[in-house]
């Protein structure tokens, strides 16, 4: 899988790599006084570079102010929806959707074992456990738990957050488990002891913040760590790595690398080519364009790659990339490979064509096992598998796997010696599958989702719109088969990143919202999934039309869209809602201010949403070349026009917004949402807000709250929008 972008799959900014390379699970975490009054100045058009902003104090995320603030608008905002018929039940049902122990259970292949993190009504922060693969693969394993998130938060008074284990290949012993206090992206590190199911006495221990860190060995960790003072990058994340042996002090790591103020971030990686291990680091001037480093006798070396090159694995001593830029011949999105050995002595290999995808693909993810390369690829947003070797001649041709049409495609991890892919196959309105794939092309069922709700009266569609500048737009369209009239419709888009939006099972849409779209086709209405440019949908080429100076083309995508549907007889002329999150959250800003009249409500999700300062706020300077920097004149110039939170103006009816987000998000600053709400509802706009105390950039710690949210959203649609048919 690629391990250099940092994307979550579906649509929140980047926080972590996860890596499955052999028998290698990886997990990387790298990811940001005055109170005065609560009411606007004077009106203004555009707020100028230079004004005040009058909500500067709802950015102090802890301040007792702004946390009045937040518990008046949530109380509100329950308020205004618990009479809306049907909430409760909603509520109550969501709770057992997303608590429903039938659901997929994945995890991470080590060796001839897995592991899984697993969540339900009893273990709401989770358990870590472990059972034989053999025994997973045939669906009938006996796990074992190896942590209990709730008993240690109960037991050390903290409320942990489980975000992964690194462990070290081959002999699988060790991990790293990394815990995060209320879902924030800081965490802290622990070795823990897998033969034993204890935590190592004097073992490895990272402190909380933002690092990451490899294996080197058994007794030897590479280390870029939050330590005080100047060692942060100006995005908020490590910026020096250093070598730790065990059994010393911190203060006798050597020192390997150390990068500019100015670099985005600093870490390491560390992947394994059968039984070799390789350690890497990486860091650049801004997030698509990196340096990359091989460590070799202790000493790190610079790959001669170009920086915007994005990494996606390690096979038989081929360094694999997919090309962002062209390449002599070879084309912007093709899947290429060096010969690393090379690389690592200083040397310019010529790389070699991996795969070539057609004018309608993309490669979207890589995964290596001992001896196969695997590649999940879209085709019109319809995934595909294929399955490559690489021998003295070079690449093979790539084969297709047999899997169903139509579907979305997953890593959920790979078993390295046995060279077996576990792919997960979902689409709308059928439950997801999980196969194993052999190095044959054969596949297995390993567990098959049973229904959770009656698909026979909904279909599911593709169409396309076609944008200002003529460009066509893709977008999946469910509802029911009986909704003849234009009803509401709810657009979901995220469309930034480099990252695609992919069709999921109804109850896990749209994302981090749990079953709102299957409660909203039941009720009537239309939910549709756009693939707006900016994401990686039609590869490198889709994000370059919506990065930077280009970004209005996401925002004029997104109402062709709408319009799309409102000229088909699908959504009412006054019934279009718009939903994202994240970098959605410019989208869904961007949509109410520049489209008033188009939209009616919008959902937006731990957002940003104040463009002019979004760099000074958490990790926002590292995002810096998705949309420009506005200390920059000439970036200003366009960023001014879009920056949601600067075009709300007086006197203009929006449409109604949900605004949910979490106090414990050190990604995205909590002060973007608050801030928005504050200047919307100051102007006369309805206004609907759930602030999380925990949970992080994901929103939610567990599924109650995941569930609260989806009836609430539900409530918020049906009061601000409606349908036109019978429940």
């Amino acid at each position: 899988m690629r391990f250099s972008t940092m994307l979550l799959a579906g649509a929140a900014l980047p926080l972590a790599a996860c890596t499955t390379m052999g028998d290698e699970t990886v997990t990387t975490t790298i990811d940001e006084e005055t109170l005065v009054e609560t009411t606007d100045p004077a009106p203004v058009e555009v707020e100028s570079a230079d004004q005040e902003d009058p909500y500067l104090w709802l950015e102090e995320i802890e301040g007792e102010a702004a946390l009045a603030q937040v518990k008046e608008w949530n109380a509100e905002t329950e308020a205004k929806l618990a009479d809306v018929p049907g909430v409760e039940e909603r509520a109550e049902r969501a709770r057992k959707i997303l608590n429903d122990p039938n659901r997929l259970v994945t995890g991470s292949v080590i060796g001839d074992k897995v592991l899984n993190h697993w969540q339900d009504e009893n273990n709401k922060r989770g358990l870590w456990r472990i059972a034989d693969l053999d025994d997973y693969l045939a669906g009938d394993p006996e796990w074992t738990t190896l942590i209990d998130v709730d008993a240690l938060s109960e037991e050390e008074g903290e409320a942990w957050v489980w975000h992964g284990a690194n462990c070290l290949a081959p002999a699988y012993e060790r991990c790293l488990v990394s815990l995060s206090p209320g879902g924030s992206d800081a965490d802290i590190m622990r070795e823990f002891d897998l033969t034993t199911g204890t935590w190592v006495e004097d073992g490895f221990m990272v402190p909380l913040g933002k690092s990451s860190v490899a294996w080197v060995d058994e007794d030897t960790l590479l280390v870029a760590k939050d330590e005080g003072g100047d060692s942060l990058t100006e995005s908020g994340y490590p910026r020096t790595a250093k070598l730790w042996t065990r059994g010393t002090d911190w203060s006798e790591a050597r020192q390997i690398l150390d990068v500019e103020r100015e670099q985005v971030w600093l870490f390491p990686t560390a992947l394994m080519d059968g039984d070799k291990r390789w350690i890497f680091l990486q860091s650049g001037p801004d997030f698509f364009n990196q340096d990359r480093f091989v460590l070799v006798d202790g000493e790190p070396v610079k790959l001669d790659l170009p920086q915007s090159v994005e990494p996606q694995g390690v096979l038989d001593g081929q360094y694999i990339a997919t090309l962002v830029d062209p390449l002599g011949d070879f084309r912007t999105g093709d899947l290429v490979s060096w010969d690393l050995e090379a690389l690592a002595r200083g040397e310019t290999p010529a790389p070699k064509l991996v795969m070539r995808p057609t004018a309608s693909q993309a490669v979207d993810s890589v995964a290596t096992t001992d001896n196969k390369l695997w590649i999940t690829a879209l085709d019109d947003v319809s995934g595909k598998l294929f399955i490559l070797d690489h021998g003295e001649d070079g690449w093979t041709a790539p084969g297709v796997i047999d899997l169903p049409d139509n579907s979305t495609l997953g890593f959920a991890a790979a078993s390295g010696k046995r060279d077996v892919a576990l792919v997960t196959v979902s689409s709308m309105l059928q439950p997801t599958t999980l196969y194993a794939v052999g190095s044959d092309g054969s596949t297995t069922t390993v567990q098959q989702l049973p229904e959770q709700f009656d698909a026979s009266n909904m279909s599911v569609t593709q169409h396309f719109a076609t944008s200002k500048d003529g460009t066509r737009i893709p977008y999946f369209l469910v509802r029911r088969n009986d909704v003849t009239e234009p009803t509401g419709t709810l657009i979901h888009a995220y469309g930034g990143f480099r990252a695609p939006s992919l069709p999921q099972y109804l109850v896990s849409e749209p994302s981090r919202s749990g079953p709102l779209a299957l409660f909203w086709v039941e009720s009537g209405g239309a939910y549709v999934l756009a693939n707006i440019r900016g994401g990686g949908e039609y590869g490198p080429a889709w994000h370059e039309a919506a990065l930077r100076e280009k970004r209005q083309n996401s925002f004029d995508d997104l109402a062709a869209v709408a319009e799309d549907l409102i000229a088909r007889g699908v959504a009412r002329a006054d019934g279009v809602a718009i939903s994202g999150r994240s970098n959605g959250g410019v989208l869904t800003g961007a949509g109410i201010t520049q489209r008033p009249d188009l939209y009616r409500a919008a959902i937006i999700g731990a957002p940003l949403f104040d463009m002019k300062r979004y760099h000074k706020l958490l990790a926002g300077a590292s995002w810096v070349g998705e949309y420009g920097n506005p200390d920059d004149p000439a970036d200003w110039a366009f960023m001014k026009e879009y920056s949601p939170y600067q075009n709300i103006k007086p006197g203009v009816e929006y449409p109604a917004t949900f605004w949910y987000l979490s106090t414990k998000d050190d990604r995205v600053h909590p002060g973007h949402a608050r801030k928005g709400a504050a200047r919307l509802e100051a102007y006369g706009n309805d206004v609907y807000y759930r602030e999380n105390l925990e949970g992080g950039h994901s929103v939610s710690t567990d599924q109650e709250a995941n569930a609260v949210r989806a009836a609430l959203e539900w409530a918020f649609m049906m009061k601000e929008v409606g349908t036109t048919a019978p429940e």
